[in-house]
């Protein structure tokens, strides 16, 4: 293996799909920052779930909002679906593993709500099953995918799909849109400077 030349192609694939993120996502990027502070401004909260890594990020993105992000300043209500242990192995023992984020989302969603999916293929049914759960409650519904979006497509609205067929990419361009979606709402939220 060509150690140097595998480094130099991880980061030349990298800056590319950044770069045609950064060209395709504006609109739908500025459409979520509403949507989620339309939401927080109206008592509602951000409820974030995905699977594996898409999970890891759901948790880090709540956390980035109920603790801090930019600067010490209020909490923002947010909550990742990902995180009770007991919900999750009741769910999928009980109800299937389909069910992992609709049951959740059933119990602690309200139509004041903004619901974030985060799938990179667009195909995770748990994922799929949440957002029409909280659809049917009248929240709002957005998501983060990639590829071609998946079954996310007229689901989700706003939908954010990275350009990219290639999983780590996709998830490297997911963190990077909701640490940005956390910094944007602390601004437009009159949080942060």
């Amino acid at each position: 293996m060509d150690l140097a030349s595998f480094y130099a192609a991880e980061f030349a694939e990298h800056a590319a799909v950044t770069a045609a993120t950064h060209e395709a996502l504006a609109q739908p990027f500025a459409a979520l920052v509403e949507a989620s502070c339309a939401a927080l401004n109206a008592g509602g909260k951000i409820i974030f779930f995905g699977n594996g890594g898409s999970a890891a990020d759901a948790q880090h993105l709540a956390t980035e909002l109920s603790v801090r992000y930019i600067t010490d300043r209020k909490a923002i209500p947010a909550l990742a679906l990902t995180t009770d242990s007991s919900a999750l192995t009741a769910i999928g023992n009980d109800l299937g593993f389909e069910q992992l984020f609709a049951r959740q989302i059933e119990a602690l969603c309200r139509k004041e709500d903004m619901v974030i999916g985060i799938s990179t293929s667009g195909r995770s049914p748990n994922v799929t099953k949440g957002l029409q759960a909280a659809k049917a409650i009248g929240a709002r519904v957005a998501a983060l995918s990639g590829k071609n979006g998946g079954d996310l497509v007229g689901l989700a609205d706003p939908l954010l799909i990275v350009p990219s067929s290639t999983t780590a990419r996709i998830q490297e361009m997911h963190i990077m849109l909701g640490q940005m979606l956390c910094g944007a709402i602390e601004k437009k939220l009159g949080l942060a400077s």
